[in-house]
This record gives structure tokens, C-alpha cells and sequence, in this order.
């Protein structure tokens, strides 16, 4: 694994600026996979204007950068039917190339040495590594316990990763190094929760008892001091706040209805989460969404975005420049471009449920995977 440069910030390199080689010339674009439309739309973020949209696999669900920064990977699981499939985007032309059969790419990473790619089998229950090239088979490991694995991110010394388990309400952690699950964690959930209003914005003030059993924890992000783990949870309207050594739960920052994605801006100091606005998995139009802006240091919620009118702000990234996060807006169609100086919110239409778009390129020197965990 490429050194760590900085130690209290292993985002350090992906701050603004730090372009790496490997992405000179690479087009300025924000690309979209649509779940139900199977296509990418792929937008000029100068002018936030759609400048394509080409057919994909089935099912597209996120668009991952490669471990080397030159390919753009869509991720077709086609939702349990045995036809999944990386399709290859060429960021210096903005086109698609041939789809590679892939047996249920939900989604993926890259291990921190670049040697691997991880196809995380969701519906499998399992992460097949595969050579990041060919994509070619090299092994497997099995997550028996982990219903729905899907998000992940790895510690500052690469030797683990944590995955989320939707399904199960839980984290797995995973020894990359002897290749075998060392631990599960059980996520608690709190005593109250914020209340899901149909077609009205988020309104913090209403809360209710929090009746779910287990949470449905999505994306995951590491502290920029490598010592806990940000747990996003769409059942528990919060961030669940993980040590990952000791595996063990330390903290709760309750944020918005359904916690899903979340994101370090440029300068490492902040963390931006998007709230779905649902604590279901298909939720309904003008939801009660939005963004929180978490103090890494405190774990304080500085600032709270809403989108007017109602959304479900998804998956997505934050601009080479730090100054957007762009996220999909996943039950309303459209794709939401916030000011991360101001809050403000512009919409742009794009297909059918987008899912987990990316921002290229991005500043840093390797890619982790998902829409852009770079380091």
C-alpha cells in the first residue's frame, strides 16, 4: 500500500489540487448509473447540463473508480438474475466499452496494494477478489453472517476492512491480510428516531419511538486519524461511530431520516452525510431528505441542508474542488448539486433511480473503489 503521508489525515493527499498523473486530461464529468432505466447519464459540471447517456448491464448500481484512476467501472448486479456485469468507462473519452461478465457486482473496491479488485456479491453473501484488469477470478471469501454486504472502507494500515451488512443490522470485519472474517459487531440502535413525513421536507423537531429491532446500515467511512469508523443507518436516522480495532460501538450522532451516504470534504475536517429521507428501501418521491454536515473533531452536526420541496438525496461524491457535493437523488429522478459553501440545491433530470454516481477526476493517488474513496 502506498505510505500514508499523514498520519492525523489519511485524506491528506485528496485534498484540492493534489491531482495525481494518471488523471491529466481526463474529461470533467459526473457520471450517473440509473438503476431502473439501465443506462448512465453523464453531465457537464461546468454547466450542469446532460451531455450523454449510453445503455449499460442490468441493474447499474455504482460507478467506481479503479484502483489506478484509469477506469471508470459500472457495477450491472441485475438484482439476483445471473446476467451481472462491469461495463468500462474510458474517462478520457467519456465512453463506454465492452461489459465483462461478473456474477453480482453489487459493488466494488480495490484492496490498498492495487493487487485486487473486490466484487462485493451481495445477494451471494460473499466477496469475490478478482485480478483489477481482467477481472478474472483469484478468490473468494464467504460472509455467511452478514445479510446484504455492501459498503465498505479500510483501515489506515490496509490490514482490514469493515463491510457493512444491511439486512442483518451489523458490521464484518475482514483480515486482508490471512483473508478470513475476524469479527462481527452488532450495531445498537436508539432509543428514538427521527419521524419519515411523506412528501414534506425533514422537520427535526418530529421524532418518534424508535420500533425497529435492527438498523439498515449503508455506507461507511474511516476518521481522518485512521481510529473509528462512520457508520451510516437508514433504520436509526444516524451515525453510528465505530472503533475498529477493538470492534466496538463508541458513540451515536443522530442526522436525518435514513442515513445513507457519506463523504469527507477536501480538507478532511468535515463529514458530509445524505439522508434519504425514508427508512424504506423503495421510498417515495419529495421525501423527507437531505445533507448533514458532522465536525470530524467533535462529532458535533454543524449544519443541516434540506432540499426544498422534499428529496432523497443517495450516493454520490464531492467536487475535485471541494466546493459541490453531487448526489443522486434516488426516488425523485433527479441528480442534487449542493453548495457545500452555502447549502443551496440545484436539481438536474437525469433517468430512472439513480444510484451511486461519481465525480471524476478526483484529487489523490489511488482509488479504494465504491464512487470514489480515494487516498
Amino acid at each position: 500500500m502506498p505510505p500514508v503521508v499523514d498520519g492525523r489525515n489519511l485524506y491528506s493527499e485528496t485534498g484540492a489540487g493534489h491531482m495525481s498523473a494518471a488523471v491529466k486530461n481526463h474529461l470533467e464529468r459526473v457520471y450517473v448509473p440509473n438503476l431502473r432505466s439501465n443506462d448512465v447519464y453523464v453531465i457537464d459540471p461546468a454547466t450542469s447540463k446532460v451531455l450523454d447517456r449510453f445503455k449499460v448491464g442490468v441493474a447499474p448500481q455504482h460507478i467506481v473508480p479503479s484502483w489506478d484512476l484509469k477506469t471508470l467501472w459500472v457495477a450491472n448486479n441485475a438484482e439476483r438474475r445471473l446476467i451481472g456485469s462491469l461495463t468500462p468507462i474510458d474517462p478520457l473519452t467519456g465512453k463506454a466499452g465492452r461489459s465483462i461478465p461478473v456474477d453480482d457486482p453489487y459493488n466494488m473496491y480495490f484492496t490498498p496494494d492495487g493487487q485486487s479488485a473486490i466484487v462485493v456479491a451481495e445477494a451471494r453473501k460473499r466477496l469475490d477478489f478478482r485480478d483489477p484488469q481482467s477481472m478474472k477470478l483469484q478468490y473468494s471469501i464467504a460472509t455467511p453472517n452478514c445479510g446484504g454486504i455492501n459498503h465498505a472502507d479500510f483501515s489506515i494500515d490496509g490490514r482490514y476492512a469493515l463491510f457493512t451488512c444491511e439486512f442483518n443490522g451489523s458490521v464484518t470485519k475482514i483480515d486482508l491480510v490471512n483473508r478470513r472474517v475476524v469479527g462481527e459487531l452488532k450495531l445498537a440502535m436508539p432509543r428514538t428516531r427521527f419521524k419519515e413525513s411523506a412528501n414534506q421536507p425533514f422537520d427535526p423537531s418530529l421524532s418518534e419511538i424508535c420500533t425497529a429491532s435492527k438498523g439498515m446500515p449503508q455506507d461507511i467511512r474511516i476518521a481522518p486519524d485512521g481510529k473509528r469508523f462512520y457508520v451510516a443507518d437508514m433504520e436509526a436516522d444516524g451515525v453510528h461511530v465505530v472503533d475498529g480495532e477493538a470492534l466496538k460501538e463508541v458513540d451515536f450522532i443522530a442526522t436525518g431520516v435514513g442515513a445513507h451516504g457519506l463523504y469527507p470534504s477536501r480538507d478532511g475536517k468535515l463529514l458530509y452525510v445524505a439522508n434519504r429521507g425514508t427508512h424504506r428501501i423503495h421510498g417515495a418521491r419529495h421525501g423527507a431528505g437531505g445533507v448533514t454536515v458532522i465536525d470530524f473533531a467533535s462529532n458535533k452536526v454543524l449544519a443541516q441542508w434540506l432540499v426544498p420541496g422534499g428529496g432523497s438525496p443517495d450516493m454520490g461524491n464531492v467536487s475535485a474542488d471541494g466546493k459541490t457535493l453531487w448526489l443522486a437523488g434516488r426516488f425523485d429522478d433527479v441528480v442534487y448539486r449542493f453548495d457545500t459553501g452555502s447549502g443551496k440545491v440545484a436539481q438536474i433530470k437525469v433517468g430512472q433511480e439513480p444510484h451511486g454516481l461519481t465525480v471524476w477526476p478526483q484529487p489523490g493517488r489511488y482509488s479504494l473503489g465504491h464512487t470514489g474513496n480515494l487516498r
